[in-house]
């Protein structure tokens, strides 16, 4: 019998989204981690080296600390085409910068992501 790859819903989406969200908020590793599958690949920019594995992505998080005080986020779906997927939205931070993102976000038959690339650009004032 064939094994098939995960088809992601929208709503599994979104609530790995959320979780991101929280996890940014909390910088608590446990939550970073469990977003993430051991072997997992994360960029910031489509060009940067990859961080590889849930526990050096972890400890990047860790080390790059946003004050959950001065920013909102808001991510939705975009496209999913099984467990890739490509995701949208705004962080918006209290000195004014908006930056617009596009993440391809692809997912574990476990429902944790295992690549993450991130496309930003900044608002324009």
């Amino acid at each position: 019998m064939l094994a098939y790859p995960l088809a992601m819903t929208p709503n599994e989406v979104q609530s790995w989204l959320d979780r991101y969200i929280e996890a940014w908020s909390s910088y608590d590793r446990e939550q970073i981690k469990a977003l993430f599958s051991d072997d997992a690949s994360y960029k910031y920019h489509p060009w940067d080296d990859e961080i590889g594995g849930a526990d050096a992505i972890a400890d990047d998080w860790l080390a790059n600390k946003d004050d959950p005080r001065t920013w909102e986020a808001s991510y939705r779906p975009l496209h999913i085409d099984g467990n890739k997927t490509f995701t949208t939205g705004t962080s918006s931070y209290s000195n004014g910068s908006v930056f617009w993102n596009l993440w391809e976000v692809d997912f574990d038959d476990a429902g944790r992501c295992n690549r993450f690339v991130e496309w930003f650009m900044l608002q324009p004032e």
